[in-house]
């Protein structure tokens, strides 16, 4: 019986034990589980009713984007409607370092070919750039070069479209244009002074991009780019060319530190041509240096020396007291004032005031400003421009040196009547000249072209003496040219042409130096009938010679033969036909 009872206990199933839920959980959690869900449902409701423009701005903040588009620079010209600057459209090309890839040595080399660039500095930056959204690699390169950088395929490579100003003269216009940077702002010249009229206005787009920085889709235009205005120059490109030619070939004959020469029409007061020596090439400046850049015709100054002659004997004819063949007496060639003497090249006695000019006498126009006085010399100079800014609005324009003092010691009255003691650049000592060539009247400068309306209207003018003393200085600087002058080589076949040479000694540390000189010349042509002012200045010549009349001279011969063959300009002188 007992082993009965102990299998009836193996035999006996274990009882399992039930798993039992109280109802008010169950029905909590469910309560837990549709709050839930309607909390997420009003939110997306929310969100899409009352959040919506709030979402839209978010995402457009994220996709859309502002991108410029570049204004077109206004061209610049010649008078006769040759460019003498223009834009044209390059690629820029810029990577997102965020997506842009790691490269291997072979495409970071291709790519550094592509943009002609070194490989070692284009790694440098790249790997410097990390985190940043926007770096260019290549500024301005021409549109078919650009292709072949995007045709690698690199993630977050793009290009944007950009202008780059170019210079068809090259160096020949370079110092009266100057050149833009990178951005397209005017740094130099004619381009910095008139920059705000150049440059245009950029336009807007909205577009969408992606996260590579990829274009999607254009949204809409927001303002169209408004090109800038072209500008219309005085100068007459052919002359320009030719004036170039002619000076550079003298500075380089002569072993010269630099030189100018300017041409101004004597009746409008436009300029004809300017150039300057050494110069530059605008379309290329990687050698540039510092000191080529300066427009020396406009902005640097010296003493003009003798080419004032002409002034002073004009202050003389205007003061009733002196006619041309009015004698005086330089002999023995020289004079003495205070403690200083004055000398001429050589004794020329008795002579008359056509002959003071045309020997360069310093002891004969010593004599007339002894008897003028100073008020009345220093009146003239200032109604012919000097110490005064010429105005044409050009940077850095200079406005030389007029002495104004209520007593001029003698000594400083005899030095400033032969052309020391005061300065000008070789614009200014052009503008002068035009009294010479315009009836006595001297016309306001200008870079622009005058209008047809602006001459009938009369333009901006100095009246510096009468028309008939105008035209007695202007025979006696034809004499100067001649048989017996100081400047035969200014000489033009055919044509009758003025002009005075001038010689100075260069002022240094301790001084005037006594083998460093300036040589200049200052000439009015044709005679008959005059239309140019021109000015030729050659800075330290080396070697014997260094006389205006020997380095100068030719210069403006050069520069007035092709002026009149440009021109059409009839002859004035038949005894070249002898």
């Amino acid at each position: 019986m007992g082993a009965s009872v102990k299998d009836n206990k193996k035999e006996r199933p274990e009882q399992e034990t039930a798993i039992y839920m109280p109802r008010w959980r169950a029905r909590l959690v469910l309560i837990v589980i549709l709050s839930l869900l309607f909390g997420l449902g009003y939110r997306l409701i929310f969100l899409q009713v009352s959040e919506q423009e709030f979402l839209k701005n978010q995402g457009d903040l994220r996709m859309v984007r502002t991108e410029v588009d570049p204004a077109h620079r206004g061209m610049i010209s010649d008078r006769n409607g040759e460019p003498l600057a223009v834009s044209t459209p390059v690629e820029s090309i810029w990577v997102n370092p965020r997506y842009f890839p790691e490269l291997s040595s072979t495409e970071l080399t291709e790519l550094a070919s592509l943009l002609d660039v070194r490989e070692a500095p284009l790694r440098k930056r790249l790997n410097a750039s990390k985190g940043r959204r926007f770096v260019y690699l290549k500024r301005q390169m021409p549109p078919e070069q650009a292709e072949k950088v995007l045709e690698l395929g690199l993630k977050g490579l793009f290009s944007q479209r950009e202008y780059k100003r170019y210079y068809p003269a090259g160096e020949v216009t370079s110092h009266l244009i100057g050149f833009t940077n990178t951005d397209d702002v005017g740094q130099e010249g004619v381009e910095l002074a008139f920059n705000n009229w150049l440059k245009g206005e950029p336009g807007e787009r909205k577009v969408i991009k992606d996260l590579q920085g990829r274009v999607i889709r254009h949204i809409k235009q927001v303002s169209e780019a408004k090109d800038g205005r072209d500008l219309v120059l005085s100068v007459d490109l052919r002359l320009q060319y030719l004036a170039y030619k002619a000076l550079k070939e003298s500075v380089i004959k002569h072993q010269a530190e630099s030189g100018s020469a300017v041409v101004v029409d004597v009746e409008t007061g436009e300029v004809l041509a300017m150039v300057n020596q050494p110069s530059y090439n605008p379309n290329d400046r990687s050698r540039l240096r510092v000191g080529d850049l300066r427009n020396r015709a406009i902005t640097d100054t010296f003493e003009p020396g003798s080419t004032i002659k002409p002034f002073t004997i004009a202050t003389a004819l205007e003061s009733g007291r002196y006619g041309a063949s009015t004698k005086v007496n330089t002999s023995p060639g020289y004079i003495r004032v205070g403690r200083k003497t004055i000398r001429d090249h050589s004794n020329y006695g008795v002579i008359d005031l056509t002959s003071i000019v045309k020997k360069s006498s310093n002891v004969g126009t010593t004599k007339l400003a002894q008897n003028l006085g100073s008020d009345l010399i220093w009146l003239t100079l200032f109604k012919a421009g000097f110490g005064q800014a010429p105005g044409t609005g050009f940077p850095g324009e200079a406005n030389g040196m007029l002495p104004m003092q209520r007593k001029f010691r003698p000594i400083e009255l005899a030095t400033l009547s032969y052309g020391y003691g005061l300065s000008s650049t070789p614009l200014q000592l052009a503008g002068a000249y035009t009294a010479f060539g315009n009836n006595g009247v001297r016309p306001e400068l200008s870079l622009m072209t005058r209008t047809d309306s602006e001459v009938q209207e009369g333009i901006r003018s100095e009246r510096v003496m009468t028309e008939r003393v105008a035209s007695q200085v202007l025979l006696m600087l034809e004499t100067v040219t001649e048989k017996g002058g100081t400047a035969t080589r200014a000489a033009v076949p055919f044509y009758r042409v003025g002009g005075k040479t001038g010689t100075v000694h260069k002022v240094g540390r301790g001084g005037y130096q006594d083998d460093e000189y300036i040589a200049y010349f200052a000439g009015i042509a044709p005679v008959s009938n005059p239309k140019y002012s021109v000015v030729v200045t050659i800075n330290g010549p080396s070697g014997d010679r260094y006389y205006g009349g020997e380095v100068a001279a030719p210069v403006f011969s050069e520069i007035i033969s092709a002026a009149m063959r440009l021109n059409n300009i009839p002859p004035d002188s038949l005894k070249d036909l002898k």
